[in-house]
């Protein structure tokens, strides 16, 4: 049996300590939470040490007790949406978030463009109809539209409150390290590693980053 608690945690704000290949460990008043992440949002975190706030949701069943964390407010609904849908629980809903943006889910949903839902691992063109049947009369499209506008805006500044141009050039050396065959998930964790400068280029960051994967 499951039980939703998602109003016990409403966020958590701490140093970043660990990150896992599917979520962090983040400190707050000496307590390690683990928390589940969408594997997208991983390269989005800070650097190791650094203060970040992780809105939550906490699911409870029986034999364990999940903490599923996400960036922005915007994820956190997109997820409690997603997991109303008979069939879909919180690791499947999270799957989803890693594999498609809140702000494309909602136009995929809205245009009923199963193609796109069903590229998030595990869905199939079943599940992608019933996810689109029951939460099509849920989104409006000028809600969808509105979302939009306020990502592009929120996404102008750095979750990790670096300016824009350091998350540029740092996105970019990322991107560079998974051209070389790195998982993207080791690339984010090992430029995360690097003190980056407003001065700095993105060959600078790949660099640097390259010496921690010899």
């Amino acid at each position: 049996m499951y039980i939703g608690v998602d109003h016990m945690i409403s966020y958590i704000k701490g140093a970043l300590v660990k990150v896992w290949e599917d979520g962090i460990v983040l400190e707050a008043n000496n307590i390690g939470y683990d928390i589940k992440m969408p594997l997208s949002s991983l390269e989005d975190l800070p650097r190791i040490g650094d203060t970040i706030k992780i809105y939550t949701y906490m699911h409870v069943r029986e034999d364990a007790i999940g903490l599923f964390g996400f960036l922005t407010e915007d994820d956190l609904n997109m997820f409690k949406l997603l997991i109303t849908v008979n069939g879909i629980g919180p690791k499947g809903a999270l799957g989803i978030l890693s594999a498609i943006t809140p702000d494309n889910l909602r136009f995929a949903i809205l245009s009923e463009d199963a193609k796109t839902i069903t590229t998030a691992p595990g869905i199939g063109n079943k599940t992608a109809s019933k996810l689109i049947i029951e939460l099509k009369d849920k989104i409006k499209l000028e809600d969808a539209f509105e979302q939009k506008l306020m990502s592009q805006m929120n996404g102008q500044e750095n979750v990790a409150g670096s300016g824009s141009a350091i998350a540029d050039v740092r996105n970019e050396a990322i991107q560079a390290l998974v051209v070389l065959g790195y998982s993207k998930t080791d690339a984010a964790k090992v430029v995360r590693k690097i003190d980056i400068t407003e001065d700095m280029s993105s060959e600078d960051i790949l660099k640097k980053s390259l010496k921690y994967l010899v």
